[in-house]
């Protein structure tokens, strides 16, 4: 039986992180951060994940970030860890419509959506091991911004941007590839019926969608610098 390699799941104990932890499992050891470790802890004791989990105090919040994260990863390195395959979840969905933004949102919005991602990559990068593939979520936001999320879809369109211009920076060694995914896991607030009807599939997406692809991209050694748009067509009008 094939030894299982290490994974980096950025955002791995929340909502869709943790469905593709769940998911993931079967074939990988798992890094999993999370802004909050107790609450990480809890949801995974509810959860059947026969792998090795490490558990990082990652949180977008902490002024000492950029060194934690460095701190983190050598001690990863130290123990002898290789990571073979990085996933940057993290994030939030804030609404924000034109005339309420102020400063201390949109730097909340940015840092957590833009800053985290790109401190994160910046520091888990030169731990891979040669053609290991990162890959970042994104949101559908980037080709048809949501007006009610501007500062949001700001933001993604930001790494779907960095994307593209880490494909040349990581060449040939490390791929990356991004992920613009519809609607997933919709929030209590959100109507399924009316986003469902907005797909050409008539359907929501599910993490097992977004899995699928993932492993698509990580086993494709031709393919980077590309962002994969798992929407169900709803940006075509």
């Amino acid at each position: 039986m094939e030894e299982k390699t290490w994974w980096v799941i950025v955002g791995g104990a929340r909502r869709i992180g943790l469905a593709l932890a769940r998911s993931l499992a079967e074939d990988h050891k798992l890094v999993l951060t999370s802004s909050n470790i107790p609450q990480a802890e809890e949801e995974f004791s509810k959860l059947s994940i026969r792998t090795d989990v490490r558990l990082l105090h990652w949180d977008a919040n902490d002024p000492q970030l950029a060194t934690r994260i460095m701190t983190d990863i050598g001690e990863l390195r130290g123990d002898g860890i290789t990571i073979d395959g990085a996933i940057l979840v993290a994030g939030t969905f804030p609404k924000a419509p034109f005339g309420s933004w102020n400063v201390e949102d949109l730097h909340q919005t940015w840092k957590v959506n833009l800053t985290f991602p790109l401190l994160a990559i910046q520091a888990i990068a030169p731990c891979l091991a040669v053609g290991s593939c990162i890959q970042v979520i994104l949101d559908s936001s980037i080709h048809r911004p949501m007006l009610a999320r501007l500062p949001y879809s700001c933001a993604k369109s930001g790494l779907a941007c960095l994307v593209k211009g880490l494909a040349h920076v990581f060449a040939p060694d490390i791929r990356i590839v991004g992920h613009a995914i519809g609607t997933i896991m919709p929030d209590a607030e959100s109507d399924p019926d009316f986003l469902r009807d907005q797909t050409l599939l008539k359907r929501l997406g599910t993490p097992e969608d977004l899995c699928k692809a993932i492993k698509y991209a990580a086993s494709s050694p031709y393919l980077t610098g590309q962002i994969l748009t798992l929407d169900g067509g709803s940006r075509w009008p």
